[in-house]
């Protein structure tokens, strides 16, 4: 079944997505506790590494269940382009999504962890994306999925339409 404009499919995303959120708040709940079953040797990546994969995950369901149709993941064009984080149409627009996540508050919200060099290659990127795709006049834009991890509350989604713009 497609997922552009169907019920069903959003129904589902709509339900990974509540999952996806119901298993971080038992985490976190595991974690206060002091009751998270440790990983075996060599089975868990770095914790900054799963943080960031579990946060792009859970971004990735937000955005299915708010109508986004996800054409693309973890996508590198080229070595000296950045990686993009996700593509996908929202409507008529398509949007190159970089997913920030962060553990704490300290360093402020995750979107401004986007570093201008960061944003150059992903540009560089996007430009590759549409040379390739050969389609004339597509309207673009560049958001950010800010996730957050609460030790109360687990990770949350909070997405940056139109983030930055292209000089």
């Amino acid at each position: 079944m497609a997922e552009t404009g169907g019920a069903p499919m959003s129904l589902l995303a709509r339900l990974v997505y509540r999952t996806l959120v119901w298993k971080e708040r038992e985490r976190a709940r595991l974690m206060k506790a002091g009751r998270l079953p440790p990983a075996a040797e060599g089975q868990r990546p770095a914790p900054h590494l799963d943080t960031g994969k579990r946060g792009e995950n859970l971004a990735y369901w937000y955005l299915r269940q708010a109508g986004y149709t996800i054409v693309a993941r973890n996508l590198r064009l080229a070595p000296d382009a950045g990686e993009l984080d996700l593509v996908g149409w929202d409507g008529p627009v398509l949007a190159f999504i970089e997913v920030k996540t962060r553990t704490g508050d300290a360093a402020g919200p995750p979107e401004l962890a986007v570093s201008e060099n960061q944003r150059r290659r992903i540009r560089r990127a996007a430009r590759l994306y549409l040379r390739r795709m050969r389609r004339q006049n597509v309207t673009y834009r560049f958001d950010i999925a800010s996730v957050t991890w609460q030790e109360e509350r687990g990770l949350g989604v909070r997405l940056v339409k139109d983030a930055y713009k292209i000089k």
